[in-house]
C-alpha cells in the first residue's frame, strides 16, 4: 500500500525548513545519480548566484535523501560562506529505508531534460534582447562557446557577419 501524502500547507515538508551545519549530515550509500564536472561547476555557479533555493531532503539520523550534490559543494569555501557551513534541510519523517531510497529515485529521474529548442530561444532572446555576450552565457551556463553558437544559430540566424 503506497502511503498518502501529507494535506493542507502546513503538513507539507517544505513548511518545516531547518538550517542544520553539514557537518551534522551524512551521505547515503546506496545513490546511483552521479555528477560530470560541468554539471558540478554549474551547481557551484547557481548555489553563489542564486543562493540556497531548494532544501536537502534528510531522514531523522541526518543521512541525506536527496541533495547529495549541493550538499558536497557545501565544502567548497565560496558557498560554505554563504550561511557558514549550514545547510536547508527538510527532515522527512518516518521514512523508512525503502521510502527513502523511492524517495531519492524520484527526485533523480523527475528532474527533466532541456527541450533544444527551447534553449536555442532563450540564448537567442539573452543576446539579442538582454545583451548578454556570448561569455556570459558561457562562464554562467557552464556552457562551452561552440554549444553557445549552435544554439544561438539554431534560434534563426544563419548567417553571422
Amino acid at each position: 500500500m503506497t502511503p498518502a501524502a501529507p494535506r493542507g500547507r502546513d503538513q507539507q515538508p517544505i513548511s518545516t525548513v531547518t538550517w542544520i551545519h553539514r557537518d551534522e549530515l551524512r551521505a547515503n550509500d546506496y545513490n546511483p545519480n552521479t555528477q560530470a564536472p560541468p554539471e558540478h561547476d554549474l551547481l557551484k555557479v547557481s548555489l553563489l548566484e542564486d543562493g540556497w533555493t531548494q532544501p536537502l531532503l534528510v531522514r531523522p539520523d541526518l543521512e541525506i535523501i536527496d541533495g547529495f550534490h549541493r550538499f558536497t559543494l557545501s565544502a567548497d569555501p565560496q558557498v560554505y560562506a554563504l550561511t557558514d557551513g549550514y545547510l536547508p534541510c527538510v527532515v522527512k519523517q518516518h521514512a523508512t529505508r525503502a521510502d527513502q531510497m523511492l524517495a531519492t529515485i524520484r527526485a533523480n529521474r523527475a528532474r527533466g531534460e532541456h527541450g533544444v529548442l527551447r534553449m536555442a530561444d532563450i540564448v537567442r532572446d539573452m543576446v539579442d534582447v538582454e545583451g548578454l555576450t556570448f561569455q556570459q552565457i558561457m562562464d554562467r551556463c557552464g556552457m562551452e562557446k561552440e554549444e553557445v553558437t549552435r544554439l544561438y544559430d539554431r534560434g534563426g540566424m544563419t548567417e553571422r557577419g
